[in-house]
């Protein structure tokens, strides 16, 4: 998706041969997540926030040369910024209305149908892959091998992922009032720097194909009102994926809260947020 909340995900059908375990439910919670963003296709692209130009500049330091990749670039939030910053980018998007979305907003940009499981670029053919809000939805025993063929040799990995910063007693109270649904983990800093330490590594416990993890945040922020901020959080997985009423009833709640706090009660207003990034080198 956009610098997105979203990406690939692989999972086994349960059957007769194939009884559930918990790691198949668990791949099929994911697998739900993870293809709910097509729907909100045109509000992601709306209403998710772009990313710090300081994050993805210290992501993209120590990348050999400037060919990146974004992978599960979805609405093309990561990669806009990417192309601004002067960037030879390829775009790579597995849901059909998020890539819609980037090859209209973004037309000049190479936007291929692919997944961090599956990418449709050549061995060696880029000098770093990065990931806006996605890379947590990557199946990393086969996205891992992936991403390592397609990058150069010392080419970097990186993922960005935008939080919401809860320093701030409002900004706090908002993810009481939402729950873990809309705000839960990686979206806060603290909880983010413990959920990305060993996202780069397989979940088998198989051969590692990056070195040690770095991790960095960077003051970031977007303007929204009471109705744009919640209108930002029905496009969180967890959000899209409620009951109608659930969602209704959350959505409600966290409009009264907003606009019932003297920061956000009045007309615009500028969310403080950070954008972290865990950045990798291919060994």
């Amino acid at each position: 998706m956009t610098g997105t909340d979203h990406t690939t995900g692989h999972h086994q059908d349960a059957s007769p041969d194939h009884p559930r375990t918990g790691q198949s439910s668990a791949q099929d919670e994911r697998q739900l997540h993870s293809s709910s963003f097509g729907r909100a296709a045109v509000a992601y692209a709306e209403h998710r926030p772009d990313y710090a130009h300081a994050a993805v500049r210290w992501a993209l330091e120590t990348a050999p040369g400037p060919r990146v990749l974004d992978l599960g670039a979805g609405t093309g939030k990561l990669t806009a910024t990417l192309v601004a910053l002067g960037h030879d980018v390829v775009a790579v998007e597995p849901d059909p209305a998020m890539l819609a979305e980037l090859r209209g907003t973004l037309p000049d940009v190479r936007a291929l149908p692919g997944s961090a499981e599956a990418i449709p670029l050549a061995d060696g053919s880029v000098d770093a892959v990065v990931s806006g809000n996605a890379m947590h939805w990557f199946d990393m025993d086969l996205a891992g091998p992936e991403i390592a063929r397609v990058l150069a040799p010392a080419g970097v990995l990186a993922g960005l992922w935008n939080v919401f910063d809860d320093g701030v007693d409002w900004v706090a109270g908002l993810a009481r009032v939402t729950g873990p649904a809309a705000i839960g983990p990686r979206d806060v800093p603290v909880s983010w720097r413990t959920a990305t330490a060993r996202m780069h590594l397989p979940r088998s416990g198989g051969d590692a194909w990056f070195d040690s993890p770095e991790q960095a945040e960077f003051p970031h922020g977007q303007r929204r009102t009471a109705q744009s901020l919640a209108a930002t959080l029905a496009t969180k997985a967890g959000v899209l994926v409620m009951p109608e009423q659930e969602r209704t009833a959350l959505l409600d709640a966290t409009h009264a809260y907003l606009a019932d706090r003297p920061e956000t009660g009045s007309g615009e207003f500028t969310l403080p947020m950070l954008t972290s990034v865990l950045r990798v080198r291919r060994i």
